[in-house]
């Protein structure tokens, strides 16, 4: 007499187990209060502080606080993406929690959609959160008329970017207790060189062309085009916003990140079986 195999339950469609990842992905981080009043938080802290203490014209009729609008979305947009990232990911690794991932049915590709949306949501969020305090505390003015689509693209491209780097960031971290001290310096450094808490044409010519290798310097560049006027794109190291240049390195980064995330990201920290 011959025992049946046991049956095998098969997993929901593809998209259900995307769309039950990132709602999983979307309750621990807003469960999470310190990273929520981090990434949500910080940013409208540097709006408020840095649009208060340097209120002055940089020419054009634009003062500090319209100007820096582009840089302090871009802070939240790495805070979201890049940062948080990197963190949450060398945390999941070091307290086992990709291991046992790793062993379920769950396709891997569920894990990875599941935090690209959670960045998604939160990068939204913080922009919405950063607008209303811009408009409101500071009368910023807003993009207008297509200016809204470059807004879109840039964010989204960007968001991407910086989301794929944070994963390969991630793996520099030899554990979830080291991650914040290693990823945190690598993105205020990857801001300051890129032109977000000061006129880019303040920074050094040589980090300049070092920021230039990284999306965050594009990021930046993009979301000023939607916010300045015109006659500031002189001040560009290309003298204008290079729109097309801004889509085509990011575009690349997004694609370079995905070969870099296949070549280096790792399910458990190092030294473990």
């Amino acid at each position: 007499m011959t025992t049946a195999a046991p049956e095998r339950t098969a997993l929901p469609p593809l998209g259900r187990v995307y769309l039950a990842r990132a709602g999983v992905e979307l309750k621990e981080f807003f469960r999470q209060r310190e990273s929520v009043v981090f990434t949500l938080v910080f940013p409208v802290i540097l709006l408020l502080g840095l649009g208060a203490v340097l209120d002055y014209d940089l020419g054009a009729g634009v003062d500090f606080p319209q100007y820096f609008m582009a840089g302090v979305i871009t802070a939240g947009i790495v805070g979201a993406s890049l940062q948080n990232m990197a963190i949450h990911i060398a945390a999941e690794r070091s307290d086992g929690t990709l291991k046992s991932l790793r062993g379920t049915p769950m396709p891997a590709s569920a894990y990875f959609v599941g935090k690209v949306v959670q960045v998604l949501a939160v990068a939204v969020a913080t922009i919405v959160l950063l607008l209303l305090v811009g408009v409101l505390v500071y009368g910023i003015d807003l993009p207008s008329g297509a200016d809204w689509l470059t807004f879109a693209w840039v964010s989204v491209l960007g968001a991407a970017a910086c989301t794929l780097l944070g994963i390969v960031v991630s793996t520099l971290a030899r554990n979830g207790r080291s991650a914040s001290a290693t990823v945190t310096p690598i993105a205020l450094v990857l801001e300051f060189v890129s032109g977000v808490f000061m006129p880019f044409d303040q920074v050094p010519a040589w980090l300049q062309d070092v920021a230039a290798v990284f999306p965050v310097k594009w990021l930046a560049q993009g979301l000023r085009s939607v916010f300045l006027p015109d006659a500031l794109a002189a001040r560009e190291p290309g003298g204008s916003w290079e729109l097309g240049t801004v889509a085509l390195v990011l575009g690349l980064w997004c694609v370079a990140g995905l070969v870099l995330c296949a070549l280096t990201f790792r399910w458990q920290d190092r030294g473990t079986g």
